[in-house]
């Protein structure tokens, strides 16, 4: 999962044909340790409740203090190729010499001062020419809160108030797209009218009935939801590669219908790129798929590492913004320290040969993850792109559609499978439901590294 993906549910099966590895005795104690003395002050032993996580087959999470390259090192000395990143945002890999240097400099002269800085401008004027919808720029701190910004700008130009997102879509945890992100069968209701189901405790009623749910990938769902709704909604909302349902590629053409139904009936079509922007090349996925929305939503690689994010879009829409009739605020947006870690990674990133090594190593990988699930004769698919993919345990062997896909994809198999890579030195996200990301300082040998152990995990499974 990424940072933004709360914790995915299970299909409840632990076939007997999955072996869940032993642990391997002390390996972990220091991060065992760690997490004893965390819950005492902690609430939950977290900061956040993706951390929530395991140690192969251990109850509680892995300690990292350190990291080079592509490399993470854990409290008890322990390292990993690391294909979580920071649930992407370490794009550039860890520790990174440019990056270093230019924050130093930063740190030596202020990193905040809650003034406009001439490095933002820099920043948006690099977003504006490498993202096709970014006319107009505002930056935030969190995917969560850019997502709100993006919310607000729509329904202050639309004057609507209701939006439509997608079943198991992710878009941050706070109120105002928290719904139906990870219901169970049980809850969701009918496949072709989904009910809004709040992603947590605490939620208002009145927020979640703001929010029409719709599977994704069903053009026949799509309008019949539209055509319920006709003059009600502000804006359609999706991550255009759902990075959160284990990387669910849309169907061809499906993305053009969305921009397609959403100009025909006025409504504002936001792309969550929280994932994909920057990441799968310099204009994120709506260069990738030549379909531009109307608003974009960035944080992630935005950074490089750092807390920064960003929605962008059409001059029309963000006008209300700009001319401060839409309201949108914070005192750490943009500081010197996160838009300089912006530029320093926006330009790497703006080059051929970053994106093409990202995309080269990431396409290895998948390859290798396919040829070992062929060997071994275990069905599975591999889906996404070189940048961010994930390995689902699907019973045909077919990548997923949408979401219930998912619910009956193999939990307990990819919850092996991601342990074996973890005894063998490869870090990857815990989550079934979420992704590998891959970094631009990944090299031939952690490359080799990683599909040996590939190949070593198929062994078990």
């Amino acid at each position: 999962m990424n940072g933004r993906n709360p914790a995915a549910q299970s299909n409840g099966r632990s076939p007997a044909h999955v072996n869940v590895p032993d642990p391997v005795p002390g390996r972990t104690d220091g991060s065992r340790q760690w997490f004893e003395r965390a819950k005492e002050s902690l609430a939950g032993g977290v900061s956040s409740s993706a951390r929530l996580t395991s140690t192969g087959p251990d109850p509680y999470p892995l300690y990292l203090v350190g990291g080079s390259g592509a490399r993470v090192r854990d409290v008890d000395g322990n390292t990993y190729v690391d294909y979580l990143a920071g649930y992407g945002s370490a794009v550039l890999g860890h520790a990174d010499r440019q990056l270093a240097e230019a924050l130093g400099a930063v740190l030596a002269a202020g990193t905040m001062f809650g003034t406009c800085n001439t490095v933002e401008v820099e920043l948006a004027e690099l977003i504006r020419e490498m993202v096709p919808c970014a006319e107009l720029v505002r930056f935030a701190n969190s995917g969560s809160e850019a997502v709100q910004g993006a919310v607000r700008a729509a329904r202050g130009y639309t004057g609507r108030s209701k939006v439509l997102k997608f079943e198991g879509h992710y878009h941050g945890w706070s109120d105002t797209l928290a719904v139906s992100n990870r219901p169970d069968v049980a809850e969701a209701g009918p496949y072709g009218a989904p009910r809004s189901v709040p992603h947590s405790a605490g939620i208002p009623a009145g927020v979640v009935g703001d929010v029409v749910v719709c599977p994704w990938n069903d053009p026949g769902a799509l309008r019949a939801v539209l055509d319920a709704h006709r003059g009600e909604l502000a804006a359609v909302v999706c991550e255009p590669i759902v990075a959160n349902n284990a990387c669910t590629m849309p169907a061809p053409g499906y993305l053009a219908l969305l921009r397609e139904e959403c100009t025909a009936r006025g409504i504002v079509l936001v792309f969550d790129e929280v994932c994909t922007g920057f990441r799968t090349g310099p204009g994120g996925a709506q260069a990738l798929f030549g379909v531009v929305p109307d608003l974009a939503v960035y944080a992630k690689a935005l950074g490089g590492g750092l807390p920064i994010a960003a929605f962008a879009g059409r001059r029309e829409v963000m006008e209300p913004v700009a001319e401060g009739r839409v309201k949108h605020g914070g005192t750490y947006n943009a500081s010197p320290l996160s838009a300089t870690a912006s530029l320093v990674t926006l330009r790497r990133l703006n080059r051929p040969d970053t994106v093409k090594h990202i995309e080269e190593s990431g396409r290895r990988i998948m390859e290798a993850v396919r040829r070992a699930a062929r060997d071994r004769g275990v069905p599975c698919a591999v889906q996404g792109v070189g940048a961010m993919f994930q390995v689902v345990f699907t019973a045909d062997g077919e990548p997923t559609r949408h979401y219930r896909d998912l619910l009956r994809s193999d939990q307990a198999r990819h919850h092996a499978f991601r342990h074996e890579l973890l005894r063998r030195g490869i870090h990857v996200n815990a989550y079934g439901m979420a992704c590998w990301f891959v970094s631009a300082a990944v090299t031939e040998d952690d490359l080799d590294e990683t599909c040996e152990a590939v190949e070593g995990a198929f062994r078990t499974l």
